[in-house]
C-alpha cells in the first residue's frame, strides 16, 4: 500500500473510531441516531469495509449490557 493510501486509511479509521466513541459516550438519542445514520451512509461504506448495520447492532447490545 502506498504511503498516501495508508494515510487516508488511517484518517478513515480515526473517523470511524471517533464515531464509535461518541456513540458509546452519548446518552442523547438524537446524537445516537445521527451516528447510526452515518454508519448507514454511502460515505461510511466508501471509507471502510465494515457492515454498518452489524456495527449498530453490536453497539446497541453493548448499551443494553451496560444498562443492566
Amino acid at each position: 500500500m502506498c504511503e498516501l493510501n495508508k494515510n487516508y486509511q488511517m484518517l478513515a479509521d480515526a473517523i470511524i473510531m471517533q464515531a464509535v466513541k461518541d456513540y458509546r459516550n452519548s446518552d442523547c438519542t438524537q446524537v445516537q441516531n445521527s451516528i447510526e445514520n452515518f454508519f448507514r451512509s454511502e460515505y461510511f461504506a466508501a471509507i471502510c469495509e465494515l457492515d454498518g448495520e452489524r456495527l449498530i447492532k453490536r453497539l446497541r447490545q453493548e448499551r443494553m449490557i451496560k444498562n443492566v
